[in-house]
């Protein structure tokens, strides 16, 4: 390997190769409560170039923003188009005062950052890695501009110097030639807490070329019905129409009927799909037309790259395939051709103007990748030689398609396809499979907002054993109280208590889902799973609590109304105030929503303890005399 070494001295902004500047601005920031630390000694470290660059002419330039904040610019240019070359950034910092980190990756240990990687694509994750004190406060965060292509971050603890190595590798993914490629690198080592830090990443992708969100609909942010873990494949009709007349009582706005319409298969592999012709569901528009009647939304479930080997449509595509998932009998089509590509859109748009759809959940985006023997090159009939440039041709040119049939239309992408591209095809971004399984639902709905700007994050869907008892079941749903919740429980079959609890909670969340998904979102301790979450307003505070833990006070301007969601098995408690704050009334509920006290209380400086039933509420309200 050819080795480049280049100096880049951040603050002071010695520029290397060529002289540009940056045109990104990183909005104000404004944050009251971060711990006043000193920043981590960046600017006297080197960035090393490694890799041999192929007659490409690699170019860096560094922009201060502010104290703390850099952008670096990389340019690769040559005169005459060639494969780019796979190269390496890396550098050093010390470990100094960092307890834990954070990534997008949706089963990694925040403690355990003695290797910490994520590898993003415009399919997957998004670039950025991020590392905290014990307090959450942000010691040295970055993220890389480049969604599309295939990008692996990577740190590492070196014992000998105690320091993090840090790499970006570009590349590592086999590309078609090119001339000429651009990308920046946010780096981030102000006294912020983590998400506020995250939080301005995420506006930075944003305000970049073809990385604009699609818009949401008010209907996206309503919860929905869900058929996957209550019929799977087994689809009933009548039973669904069932279900969600009940859902509609208790607040849920749409039905998202999932895999198994499209099949008489149901053996839960993919052999006989990719016809999308509704072969258990044979009266499909009836159907749509029932719910709508109820006043609901009606999404689809589709499977974007498979086409089953039973399939109709197998043969008309052979030679059209990146590769085969054996074990699932099916194959991932190739969206290099025209005429996959055009398939698969004319599909959706048929299939939203005949039936008459509200949106659509498009699944298994992230198996659009090369094969062992796919070549990367535009010919033979591909108008595209990048498979992830093809994608954003095909899933740009849906939107645009369905769009100009109903501009509200609703698409939902599923961990881990819900990086900074990915928003701009689809409005909602939903955690990946867990089913009853509370405490993961949760970290995963948290760190997909982390991230996700304005765009509607939806839990897993909901599922519990009918035979559980009623405070255990209330927490299948507290745990995702600050996404949208997606039931799966057949509300027909479930006790007359749980049912009582879900409208209970359902109500809850539709009368405060403003604060819930819109307000200012502050998770804590991702090293410890969140054990509390709190999102507020100028008018509310909503606080829940996963684990003994105490709600801390601490208002600039108290609001009217202050909630704590006591999602434990315990009763007691906590709240610390940092001053007096008042009087306020109080309201006790226990999780079916029965309330059980009422009073008033002073919040005094100190210590307030207060006893609520396990997966119960208090509500207190500010009394302005």
């Amino acid at each position: 390997m050819n080795i480049k070494k280049v100096q880049i001295i951040i603050l002071g902004s010695i520029f290397l190769f060529c002289c540009t500047k940056s045109t990104n601005k990183i909005p104000d920031i404004s944050e009251t409560g971060c711990t006043n630390l000193e920043f981590i000694s960046f600017s006297s470290d080197s960035i090393t170039i490694e890799g041999n660059l192929n007659g490409f002419q690699l170019s860096l330039s560094t922009e201060e923003v502010e104290d703390g904040l850099e952008i670096i610019k990389i340019e690769l240019n040559r005169e005459t188009p060639a494969v780019p070359p796979q190269f390496q950034l890396k550098w050093k910092f010390p470990s100094n005062n960092i307890q834990k980190y954070w990534n997008p990756n949706y089963n990694v240990d925040k403690v355990n950052y003695y290797y910490n990687s994520v590898t993003s694509s415009s399919t997957r994750l998004a670039p950025v890695l991020c590392f905290m004190d014990i307090n959450d406060i942000n010691r040295f965060t970055f993220a890389v501009g480049d969604a599309l292509n295939k990008i692996e971050l990577y740190s590492e603890l070196i014992e000998e110097d105690a320091n993090f190595h840090c790499s970006v590798s570009f590349f590592d993914e086999q590309q078609p030639a090119m001339s000429h490629y651009e990308t920046e690198i946010f780096i981030d080592r102000r006294s912020l807490p983590f998400y506020t830090s995250l939080r301005q990443i995420t506006n930075w992708w944003e305000k970049q070329d073809n990385y604009q969100p699609m818009p949401v609909p008010e209907q996206a942010k309503r919860p929905m019905y869900s058929s996957w873990y209550s019929y799977h494949q087994n689809l009933d009709v009548d039973k669904i129409i069932n279900e969600c007349r009940e859902g509609k009582s208790i607040g849920l706005g749409a039905v998202i009927v999932d895999d198994g319409w499209q099949t008489l298969d149901n053996k839960r592999g993919y052999a006989y799909t990719g016809d999308w012709k509704p072969d258990r569901i044979p009266n499909m528009k009836a159907f749509v037309d029932s719910i709508h009647a109820l006043d609901m939304r009606f999404l689809l479930w589709y499977s974007v790259p498979f086409i089953g080997k039973h399939a109709d449509n197998f043969s008309k595509f052979r030679g059209k395939y990146l590769y085969e998932w054996e074990s699932q009998g099916c194959f991932v089509l190739d969206p290099r051709y025209p005429e996959t590509r055009e398939f698969i859109i004319s599909t959706y748009e048929k299939a939203q103007n005949e039936w008459n759809l509200d949106g659509f959940k498009l699944d298994f985006m992230g198996f659009f990748r090369p094969g062992e023997s796919t070549q990367l090159t535009d010919e033979n009939g591909r108008d595209y030689a990048s498979i992830n440039a093809a994608v954003d041709r095909l899933m740009t040119d849906i939107m645009k398609r369905l769009k100009a049939q109903n501009p509200n239309i609703m698409i939902e992408f599923r961990q881990p396809y819900i990086g900074p591209l990915m928003r701009k095809y689809g409005n909602m971004l939903r955690a990946s499979d867990c089913p009853n399984m509370s405490v993961i639902n949760k970290v995963r709905v948290t760190d997909i907002r982390l991230l996700a700007g304005n765009s509607a994050v939806h839990s897993d869907m909901l599922m519990w054993h009918n035979e559980d008892p009623v405070e255990q079941a209330a927490l299948q749903i507290q745990n995702i109280l600050f996404s949208v919740p997606q039931i799966s429980v057949r509300l027909n079959e479930i006790p007359n208590d749980h049912k009582k609890m879900i409208a209970f909670w359902m109500n809850y969340w539709n009368t405060n889902k403003d604060v819930l998904i819109n307000g200012e979102f502050k998770p804590q301790a991702p090293d410890a799973l969140y054990p509390i979450i709190t999102s507020s307003n100028e008018k509310k505070t909503i606080s829940a609590i996963y684990q003994d833990v105490y709600v801390k006070n601490d208002f600039v301007n108290v609001p009217n109304a202050i909630d704590i969601v006591n999602a434990r098995r315990t009763s007691e408690v906590l709240i610390l105030n940092t001053k007096d704050y008042g009087r306020f009334e109080y309201k006790i509920f226990d999780c079916l929503g029965v309330q059980i006290e009422k009073g008033k209380i002073r919040l005094r400086k100190g210590v307030t303890t207060i006893n609520v039933p396990p997966s119960g509420l208090l509500q207190l309200k500010k009394i302005n005399t």
